[in-house]
């Protein structure tokens, strides 16, 4: 074949080629002719191969020939492969499936609980009024801290271990992690005239270590509500208001003294401890305390006000900030916070 390679020899191995191609009745025969005929020694790559023993106007004609049988015999071979399959298919046992059974349900995403029980908060706080907005997760210390009431190397900062960003600018501030949402106080004072009655979800982060009922990473969501003649009373008579809808009429809840820089008097939210209603010794969720603290609020600082632009003496506010990966844990019984964050799909599949 190396010496007498010709346009007949070609046209010879494809008419011997199609002819066995046309009895292949299997996968196997598929391949073995696909061996015989296209593989790495197959009579068809051999004659290719034997063209380099030719004269330079014959190795043109005859290797451009060759190659368009080739092409021909690998078109057919898959056309073949076609049929075949399309064969077996039509052969299948009918009793090996029953076609009368439905298909499988396709499993549907859904949402986090953790965005489940802030839709739910806000929710509830837009029947009273309020608005839902958001603000930058990334912060400025000013906003952070000093529009807050809480001035640089005041002691009311060690309460928040903060990720630091970036360096102080020229002018001595500094980007950071927001810590809470309470920045959105400022910004939205500064930014709007009164009244107002707002509620702020967002995630926070602060560098702590982590257990049962802390998160270095965590949802917050503020509330504050700014207008003349708001007292204490408007304060509690709304957070009772709120407990009731999420919790029911029974949950009881508790205020105590509790200090918190841009606010003046503070308070701590509590609500009875779902583990154990106070009768277990050493519960880990409540101390044996029989109460979980689920929120600080107080009335705004004139301070803060009087830094937003509003001046105090005509205008006073109340502001809330609380977790709602906590007001879940109460709400359906979890544990550990940490369940949240672990993408465990037995644990969101509850929800």
């Amino acid at each position: 074949m190396e010496t007498s390679l010709n346009v007949d020899e070609i046209d010879s191995i494809k008419a011997h080629g199609l002819k066995d191609l046309a009895s292949a009745g299997s996968d196997k025969e598929l391949d073995d002719w696909r061996v015989k005929f296209l593989g790495r020694k197959g009579l068809l790559t051999i004659a290719l191969r034997s063209l380099v023993s030719l004269e330079p106007s014959e190795r043109q004609k005859i290797g451009s020939l060759a190659n368009k049988t080739k092409e021909d015999l690998l078109n057919e071979f898959q056309s073949r492969k076609s049929q075949i399959t399309a064969v077996q298919s039509s052969d299948i046992d009918s009793s090996h499936f029953d076609v009368t059974l439905p298909g499988t349900k396709l499993s549907l995403g859904k949402l986090h609980p953790t965005t489940q029980i802030i839709r739910e908060i806000c929710s509830i706080f837009e029947g009273m009024g309020f608005s839902v907005v958001e603000g930058p997760e990334i912060e400025w210390d000013e906003y952070n801290f000093q529009k807050l009431n809480i001035p640089k190397n005041h002691p009311a900062r060690d309460m928040w271990n903060t990720f630091w960003v970036a360096e102080e600018d020229s002018s001595g501030n500094q980007m950071l992690l927001r810590t809470h949402t309470s920045p959105m106080q400022a910004r939205i004072m500064e930014t709007n005239a009164p009244p107002v009655r707002v509620i702020v979800p967002g995630k926070c982060y602060r560098y702590e270590a982590t257990d049962a009922t802390h998160e270095s990473q965590f949802y917050q969501i503020e509330g504050l509500a700014v207008d003349k003649n708001i007292t204490f009373a408007n304060l509690k008579g709304t957070l009772y208001q709120f407990a009731r809808q999420l919790f029911g009429e029974n949950r009881r809840v508790r205020f105590r003294c509790d200090y918190f820089p841009f606010v003046e008097p503070g308070v701590d939210m509590s609500i009875d401890c779902f583990a154990c209603q106070g009768k277990a010794v050493g519960c880990r969720i409540c101390a044996s305390t029989g109460w979980v603290e689920i929120m600080g609020a107080g009335m705004v600082h004139p301070a803060v006000l009087e830094s937003a632009g509003y001046d105090p003496s005509v205008y006073t506010g109340f502001a809330f900030g609380l977790g709602p990966e906590r007001i879940g844990m109460l709400k359906y019984g979890i544990e550990d916070i940490r369940m949240f964050y672990e993408n465990d799909c037995r644990f969101l599949e509850m929800f």
